[in-house]
């Protein structure tokens, strides 16, 4: 954005200050700052009205952010407060709803995923995202849809809890897949007690809560026990979870103390703002989140701080029980007792806000410190296009947080031939190439793309459900409701949550820009604008799905056609093969060749020049 540093409007009258604060209160509230055509422009609060609003028209020392805005000054609005705290409190509403240009303003999430348990006889852990009204374990917020996933993923492996949906729990007559790969034990079909079934749900609690060395010494003993009542199989079980839990810890570094803390750093450059929000329970790291506020322009570091943490811990629809018990900053704030009262009187218990820490505290501040910069960095070289597509698309579906990874799955064939699937990733800095796959497709009815797609996505969620790879937040599949069939039985059969899933039409007439977009779940398509920048990045993650499917169908085909012939004959063998495509320049030529010249190629008798010849002149006709 463009700092204007004078009055948009010559013709104006001045805003005469000296006149409006010799009229002014010393009392606390909020003051909303007009330009010529009665927008508000700005929106601050203070503890002295009168003190603070005159600090914007001393003679000097003003920074330039702050003279342009003085310089659009026309009219200011006194709201008077009872005290700093109740002012604090509207400044962070009017913001919200105001969205003044001079204001830095957060992007926030509309609510913020959970990892829930049920209160069933058999609890279900998965993912929860809204008000938390049912019975249960609540656990968060995490910094992403993608973040439960990861943890519910790593859940199934130490403890085989269930992760299904009601519908499809009591509609069980055998295990399901989940079984079978030993991610559950199966309570829909009675294959484990009620009493078995909930010391893996104790575990697993005790595990989010960051209990990982009680839970091994648990194990420990279960393991000695059984080893000494000869139940060898059962002591293998506990010996294998041990392993296994022993292998997270070597992965994850978890705060020795345990505890709820949230960490947050803050890193600007090139008038960019990046703030980094690292979520710690339990003494565990559940995530990290980055967040690009805007008007941060002329901003410092401590002043971004400053605007970012009210606005994200008082947001609309988040619980006090929601928040940490202590929150770590990068820069010391001036409003920083202000807000440790406000936002411990949200929370109903004690929350510190703490700038100066050492030990284990320190070293998640570093963390949050290295990502803020290896953000910012990476938002800098490529936001301009492929960012500000995300977050349209996250408007135009009304999103409850910015997507940060879409994948889209083709299918191509000629009649039927060397089927191939491809699946492209996309995030926030564009293509991810390394993340393509592509899939060669058998065992179908040729021409079934149904059945392809089916195939194709059962193999790629099967190695995600195995921990190979990250879950997208968005699926695009190039097709209508057909396709998207295949994928939503996909879904179901793995239970995987929390993607979102579109099939990507043709629109009547088959041009770019009239796509309907089904989305999973909704009877009638979307018709995004065709100059919507929402829809560019769908055409443009299509089209790359597209080329990549094709691209792979045509050397599938081509190998085949150059090989397949030759590689069926009897006696021909690979370095014959080589010799005879070398010396004839290529298998067009082999096939214009007679039986006396194939005799001629050293290796090739008369028998099996005759067989070459039959057999390329039989496949021709």
């Amino acid at each position: 954005m463009t700092t204007p540093t004078s009055n948009p409007n010559p013709n104006s009258a001045p805003f005469d200050s000296k006149a409006f604060l010799k009229t002014l209160t010393s009392l606390p509230g909020v003051y909303r700052m007009l330009d010529n055509e009665g927008r508000v422009i700005y929106v601050g609060k203070a503890k002295n009205l009168k003190k603070r609003v005159s600090s914007y028209f001393r003679n000097s020392g003003l920074a330039p952010k702050t003279r342009a805005l003085v310089a659009n000054i026309t009219a200011i609005e006194i709201t008077v407060t009872h005290t700093e705290n109740e002012a604090l409190l509207l400044e962070n509403n009017l913001i919200k709803q105001l969205r003044p240009r001079y204001n830095i303003l957060l992007r926030d999430d509309k609510s913020y995923p959970y990892l829930y348990l049920s209160a069933d006889p058999f609890p279900r852990l998965g993912f929860h995202r809204g008000k938390r009204g049912k019975s249960g374990h609540y656990f968060g917020p995490y910094p992403s849809a993608s973040a439960v996933r990861d943890s519910l993923n790593l859940l199934q492996k130490l403890f085989p809890v269930r992760q299904c949906e009601e519908h499809f729990y009591r509609n069980r007559s055998r295990p399901c897949l989940q079984y079978q790969i030993k991610r559950c034990s199966a309570p829909c079909v009675g294959l484990v007690s009620e009493e078995a079934y909930g010391e893996d749900v104790r575990h697993a609690v005790m595990f989010l809560e960051g209990k990982d060395n009680a839970i091994i010494d648990e194990l420990v003993a279960g393991m000695e026990h059984a080893s000494e009542a000869l139940a060898f199989e059962q002591a293998a079980h506990y010996r294998d979870q041990i392993a296994n839990l022993r292998r997270v810890q070597e992965k994850q570094y978890v705060m020795g103390e345990g505890g709820d803390l949230d960490v947050v750093a803050v890193r600007v450059a090139n008038g960019i703002g990046c703030v980094q929000l690292f979520f710690i329970r339990g003494g565990r790291n559940l995530g990290n989140k980055s967040y690009f506020p805007s008007h941060t322009a002329q901003s410092d570091e401590a002043e971004l701080l400053q605007a970012f943490l009210p606005q994200y811990y008082l947001a609309e629809g988040r619980s006090g029980s929601s928040l940490p018990d202590e929150i770590i900053v990068s820069h010391t704030l001036p409003d920083q007792l202000l807000l440790q009262q406000v936002l411990s009187e949200r929370a109903g218990h004690k929350l510190t806000i703490s700038d100066s820490v050492r030990g284990d505290r320190a070293r998640w501040l570093q963390l949050a410190h290295t990502n803020a910069e290896q953000a910012l960095s990476s938002h800098l070289a490529t936001r301009a296009n492929i960012y500000a597509r995300f977050i349209a698309l996250q408007e135009a579906f009304a999103l409850d947080e910015l997507p940060q990874r879409i994948e889209c799955f083709d299918i191509s064939h000629t009649m039927g031939e060397a089927t191939v699937a491809s699946c492209v990733v996309f995030d926030t800095n564009g293509a991810l190439k390394s993340d393509y796959r592509r899939y060669n497709i058998e065992g179908i009815t040729p021409g079934d793309d149904y059945a392809a797609m089916k195939q194709a996505l059962s193999r790629r969620f099967k190695r995600l459900k195995e921990g190979e790879g990250r879950y997208p937040d968005i699926l695009l599949i190039d097709g209508g409701k057909g396709q998207l069939a295949q994928a939503e039985e996909v879904m179901a059969e793995l239970q995987v949550v929390g993607v979102l899933l579109i099939g990507v039409a043709k629109g009547a007439e088959r041009r770019p820009g009239l796509e309907q977009l089904i989305l999973s779940g909704q009877a009638r398509p979307t018709i995004l604008p065709a100059d919507s920048p929402a829809l560019h990045l769908i055409q443009q993650v299509r089209d790359e799905a597209h080329r990549f499917a094709i691209t792979g169908h045509r050397q599938r085909r081509a190998k085949a056609r150059r090989g397949s012939v030759l590689e069926g004959i009897p006696g021909l063998g690979p370095k014959r093969r080589q010799t005879l495509l070398k010396q004839f320049g290529g298998l067009q030529e082999v096939a214009r060749a007679g039986v006396e010249e194939l005799c001629k190629i050293k290796g090739i008798s008369r028998q099996l020049a005759q067989s070459i010849y039959d057999t390329l002149h039989n496949d021709e006709a």
